[in-house]
C-alpha cells in the first residue's frame, strides 16, 4: 500500500514548496486536486497537470491519483482530464458527488447515477483508469455503503469502484456499520481515504469534526487488517482536513503519517 498526501489543505503553498514538504514528511506520492478551486483548474489541465507531475516526479514523488468533481462524461473537460491524466501515468480518478435530494427520490437517483457512470466507464476503459466513488457522510448518495453497492452493481471494479473513507463510514455507522460497509464493498474497494472523526456537543446539537488519527471513531488497526486480508494494493490518501493554521496542520500530518505507517508495518 502506497501512502500519499491529499493536496486540498495545502493549496495555499506554491506547488514546489508543497512537493518538498510531502517529501520531508515521508509521503510516497500525491493525491492532486484537479477541480474548480483545486490546485489545478480543469480548464488548464493540459498545461498545468503536466507541469505539476514534473514537479512531483523531480522530487521522487508519484501522482497515482487525482481528485476531481466529475460526475458525467459529458462535462466540459471530463474527457481531457482523463486523457491527460492517463498520458501522465495517473491510474486513479476520484469522481465528484451526487447530493441526496431527500425522501422519496433515492431509487430514481440510484438509476440516474448508474446511467451517468456508464459514460464515465467508457472513459475509464478508453484511458485505462480506475474511477472511485467516495463514501462521504451526510446528504450524499454515497454516504451509505449498501447504497453505494447498489450503485456499483454490475460495473467492473477495474474501471468503476469504491473509494472508501472509514472516517466518514464510522460517522454514519460507528458501531459496526463501517465494518459491514467494508464487507459489502470488499470486492470493489479501489482507493482508501484516511481521516478520523469525533462527535462533539455544540449549541446546535451533535456535530462530527475531524480529529488526529487514533483519537476518533475509527479502529485503524482493524481497518488495515481487513484491507490486507482482501489483498488491497491501491493508494491510501491521507486527508489532513483540520480546521487549523497551516503550521498546525503540518504538525498533525507528521504525526498522522507516523501513526498509520506504524499500523501498516505491524501487519
Amino acid at each position: 500500500m502506497k501512502i500519499i498526501l491529499f493536496s486540498k489543505m495545502f493549496q495555499s503553498m506554491p506547488m514546489e514548496g508543497f512537493a518538498d514538504l510531502a517529501v520531508s514528511m515521508g509521503f510516497e506520492g500525491i493525491d492532486l486536486t484537479v477541480r474548480p478551486g483545486g490546485y489545478i483548474e480543469p480548464s488548464s489541465v493540459s498545461e498545468k497537470l503536466v507541469e505539476a507531475v514534473d514537479i512531483f516526479r523531480s522530487r521522487g514523488l508519484t501522482v497515482p491519483m487525482i481528485t476531481t468533481s466529475i460526475t458525467s462524461s459529458d462535462e466540459p473537460y471530463a474527457k481531457e482530464v482523463f486523457s491527460i491524466a492517463s498520458r501522465l501515468g495517473v491510474e486513479y480518478v476520484k469522481l465528484g458527488y451526487w447530493r441526496y435530494m431527500g425522501f422519496g427520490y433515492l431509487r430514481k437517483q440510484i438509476e440516474d447515477i448508474r446511467r451517468s457512470l456508464k459514460g464515465i466507464e467508457k472513459l475509464c476503459r478508453e484511458y485505462s483508469i480506475t474511477a472511485g466513488l467516495h463514501t462521504h457522510s451526510g446528504m450524499y448518495m454515497t454516504a451509505e455503503p449498501a447504497i453505494l453497492g447498489s450503485i456499483l452493481e454490475g460495473f467492473d471494479p477495474e474501471y468503476i469502484g469504491a473509494y472508501i473513507d472509514p472516517g466518514h463510514m464510522a460517522v454514519e455507522g460507528g458501531l459496526a456499520g463501517w465494518l459491514m460497509g467494508m464487507d459489502m464493498l470488499s470486492d470493489r474497494i479501489v482507493m482508501v481515504a484516511v481521516k478520523d472523526f469525533g462527535w462533539f456537543k455544540t449549541e446546535r446539537g451533535w456535530v462530527a469534526h475531524t480529529v488526529p488519527l487514533g483519537e476518533g471513531l475509527v479502529p485503524w488497526g482493524k481497518v488495515f487488517e481487513i484491507l490486507r486480508s482482501i489483498g488491497f494494493e491501491g493508494p491510501v490518501s491521507l486527508h489532513s482536513e483540520y480546521d487549523e493554521s497551516i503550521d498546525k496542520i503540518i504538525d498533525i500530518t507528521r504525526r498522522d503519517i507516523a501513526y498509520i505507517r506504524k499500523i501498516i508495518c505491524s501487519l
